[in-house]
């Protein structure tokens, strides 16, 4: 009887000393395993510095998520005095674009300004203000000149932008890699994008998305993220930086080549957004 308690003692350090050994990676890895598609993450911890990178620099397509770069070479021109935040502006359906959003409702001629497009390009992912945005940026030359110079090697817009029309086809408006991506997001937090003033105003709008059922909705409401998504049928992707008690951190969790193209709630690409992102919540403020 007593070996019986010696044998139970042992066993019960040994789960636990197993369960603390277990690192973040693992934990995520374990996560993503069965996942039918291909996955990339990148984590980062501002405090601590604590990083964990699965596929973290493959490229996969951005869908909506390239409306990043373009409000950052939106920024950009305003900080030429090139353009004005609240430069007034004439909408023409002529320019209406289907999908997300709600500009391609307003009607012919209505007045609107630059500071509307930006907030809907973002906290709606709307597609018409977002490639308005990118035509007054500069096209997707221009942000791709701006990506270059600031070290991003991958994150490029595609759709019209003269002489990337075949990788346009396979990767669609944008491309990153999980690393680059919340990198960016990193760049702007810190002030270090285009000037202080810019990158405060960039996270402002990124902090107000209205896309909050995947990866925010595991997040207490209270704490405040500035994140976007990107959706189309085989690939699902979310940028967030969560401003934690115990310290910010920034993840980017992306797939491709999903074999569930559903755009139910239940996709599975979704609940493994939740997954993961309640994994980290837990893990850092744990």
């Amino acid at each position: 009887m007593r070996f019986n308690s010696f044998l139970w003692i042992i066993l019960f350090w040994s789960f636990n000393a197993y369960g603390q050994k277990q690192s973040l990676q693992d934990l995520l890895k374990n996560e993503i395993k069965d996942f039918k598609g291909d996955v990339g993450i990148y984590v980062y911890n501002l405090k601590t510095n604590e990083e964990v990178a699965i596929n973290a620099d493959t490229i996969f397509p951005t869908a909506s998520i390239v409306k990043v770069p373009i409000l950052v070479g939106v920024m950009d021109k305003i900080e030429k005095g090139e353009l004005e935040y609240h430069q007034k502006l004439v909408y023409r359906d002529s320019i209406k674009y289907g999908g997300s959003g709600l500009m391609q409702f307003f009607k012919d001629s209505v007045e609107t300004e630059l500071s509307v497009l930006m907030s809907l390009m973002i906290s709606y992912s709307d597609n018409t203000t977002s490639l308005w945005c990118q035509a007054l940026a500069g096209g997707g030359q221009r942000i791709n000149e701006i990506m270059e110079d600031l070290g991003f090697e991958h994150t490029r817009v595609n759709s019209r932008t003269p002489g990337r029309e075949e990788i346009w086809k396979v990767y669609g408006w944008g491309q990153t890699t999980p690393r680059e991506m919340a990198q960016l997001l990193v760049k702007i937090r810190k002030g270090e994008m285009v000037s202080k003033e810019a990158c405060d105003r960039m996270y402002r709008l990124m902090s107000n998305v209205f896309i909050d059922e995947y990866s925010l909705s595991v997040i207490p409401p209270h704490i405040q993220t500035a994140s976007k998504q990107g959706m189309v049928n085989a690939s699902r992707s979310e940028l967030v930086m969560v401003n934690a008690p115990k310290g910010d951190y920034v993840f980017y969790i992306t797939t491709k080549n999903n074999e569930d193209q559903r755009w139910e709630d239940d996709n599975a690409a979704y609940e493994l957004q939740r997954k993961v992102s309640r994994i980290l919540w837990e893990w850092f403020e744990k």
